[in-house]
């Protein structure tokens, strides 16, 4: 019996001996310690196997040393965090964040650290956080993996791809595991497998991946790698078409929202209105004021702002069109050169109304929280702003067309700027048709104000930008005509999108008005001509 205890007291002395140092070797504390010592090869080792640890204290430290803020303590060769506290340096434990001391800074060696360590330190804390229990923190472990091909965290990501059974997590592992694999040992089967995971990601993420491995590939997946880089670059072209578009239609919908108002009162009176656009501005003020107003005293109402600005708008610049036309403009019809000069003189006057009250500089417009942001469609970036402006743009387009094929007022406005005279002497009074159109062309020039005060600068200048735009929409759709005025702006819209990148914003408007100019001298009256009193005459 003696003898049997004798034995199992030498053989666990024995294990303890020569297993020690694999048992210090998984020690996180160790681990740490360690790094004090190290070279930068060394180093990176090591973070490999703290991350393989899985233990989540080591975070802080791991966070500090990719600052620089990892020290040893000379006493006794520790590995601390510090802080200042005043002329000296507190120690703090990297593992359980208590302090140890305070201690001159000669007392601390700081623990260099290069960028290849910083790679390898956000390899490392994505796959410590692989096996968390919040969804959330694993998809972000893995997004940090797929951003940080390292052949260290294949291991974790495979583990860690094993126990997961959320869909979008397990998806985006299987990529993360993917850009691991590229970066390890492994066979050329798994690699080349490994290709096609990543070319499936698409978009310059999935080519900025192939393009980090593609000089430590085998050289028997270069044809592999180049077709996969290829294959990408080609459907980025035409996501990149498709963004295009997408932004022509947003600038589209911008040019109806500013044009629409125009089309109305231009078509239909044949008045040149220099002023337009400065409706379009005291409809962007008028949401200032109202914002103003919410934040003030009813500030839990801001997402309500848009809404409750849009009518606010709408009968402030509606008001001030009426007046307009009562007060300048009746006494000027068929005389085109001076209602030009009249409202252009308006138009300063009012510019200089809003600098007095408001002042020169730009007004913040907050955007409400369903307008912040973006979201991703495909290959395509789809911000809120724009996409709420476009649907809005459309609305107002279709309400007008109901209003001007189905209303009474509708069916009046029609027959005026088909034949005046014989509208009149049918009993309808032109002057308050006049009047209310252009009060309504204003109105709506107002509502336009309020949708751009979400993507535009709010100040006494920001009718000036779309009022030549507008009347180039106008004239190319077909004057009075709605249908036209849409398909003008959108026309307009992805044609200078198109040409943008290769000649510029500048040149790119001049050569749309050089065609539109050319377009005008073929078609005199538009895409789509509308008989008018200005016709007429």
């Amino acid at each position: 019996m003696i003898l049997k205890n004798i034995l199992r007291a030498f053989l666990t002395l024995v294990i303890l001996t020569f297993a020690a140092p694999s048992f210090a070797q998984s020690d996180p504390k160790d681990l740490i310690n360690s790094l004090g010592k190290a070279n930068f090869k060394q180093a990176e080792e090591l973070l490999g196997q703290i991350a393989a640890t899985g233990d989540a204290r080591v975070v802080p430290a791991l966070e500090a040393f990719a600052e620089g803020e990892l020290y040893v303590r000379k006493s006794d060769n520790i590995v601390v965090i510090t802080k200042a506290a005043g002329a000296n340096l507190t120690a703090i434990d990297p593992l359980t964040g208590e302090a140890l001391g305070d201690a001159p800074k000669s007392a601390f060696t700081k623990i260099k650290v290069n960028n290849s360590l910083r790679r390898a330190i956000r390899s490392a804390l994505g796959g410590l956080t692989l096996l968390s229990p919040d969804k959330a923190v694993r998809l972000q472990a893995a997004q940090q993996v797929l951003q940080s091909p390292s052949a260290e965290n294949l291991d974790l990501v495979e583990a860690a791809l094993a126990k997961e059974t959320d869909p979008q997590v397990k998806a985006r592992m299987e990529e993360a595991r993917a850009v691991s694999l590229l970066a390890s040992d492994r066979s050329i089967e798994e690699k080349r497998t490994a290709i096609e995971t990543v070319a499936s990601l698409g978009g310059r993420e999935a080519i900025g991946i192939l393009m980090s491995v593609s000089s430590t590939i085998d050289a028997s997946l270069k044809p592999d790698l180049d077709a996969a880089v290829a294959k990408i670059e080609d459907e980025q072209a035409l996501w990149d078409m498709g963004q295009n578009v997408w932004y022509g239609v947003s600038l589209g919908s911008v040019l109806l929202l500013a044009a629409i108002g125009l089309a109305i009162t231009f078509g239909v009176m044949g008045i040149i209105n220099m002023a337009h656009g400065e409706m379009v501005m005291i409809g962007a003020y008028s949401t200032f004021v109202v914002q103003q107003v919410i934040r003030t005293s009813y500030p839990e109402l801001f997402d309500w702002s848009l809404a409750i600005a849009l009518p606010v708008a709408f009968l402030v610049t509606g008001a001030i069109g009426l007046v307009i036309e009562r007060g300048v403009i009746r006494f000027l019809y068929g005389r085109p050169l001076e209602t030009l000069l009249a409202t252009w003189g308006i138009s300063l006057i009012l510019q200089q109304a809003i600098r007095t009250m408001f002042g020169p500089t730009n007004q913040e417009v907050g955007n409400p929280s369903w307008m912040s942001g973006s979201f991703p469609l495909g290959g395509l970036t789809i911000t809120w702003n724009r996409l709420w402006i476009v649907l809005f743009s459309l609305s107002i387009f279709f309400a007008l067309l109901v209003l001007m094929k189905k209303s009474a007022f509708g069916l009046q406005m029609r027959a005026v700027t088909q034949n005046r005279r014989m509208a009149s002497s049918m009993g309808i009074r032109t002057p308050w048709v006049d009047a209310f159109t252009f009060a309504l062309g204003s109105g709506i020039a107002g509502i336009a104000g309020v949708a751009l005060s979400q993507i535009d600068n709010v100040s006494p200048n920001l009718g000036q930008s779309y009022i030549i735009d507008s009347f180039m929409v106008v004239v190319f759709g077909g004057v009075g005509n709605l249908w036209g005025t849409f398909v003008g702006a959108l026309s307009l819209g992805i044609l200078n999108k198109f040409l943008e990148p290769s000649v510029g914003a500048v040149l790119g408007k001049i050569l749309v008005l050089v065609l539109i100019i050319l377009f005008i001298q073929k078609r005199p009256r538009g895409l789509f001509a509308l008989k008018g009193r200005a016709i007429e005459a």
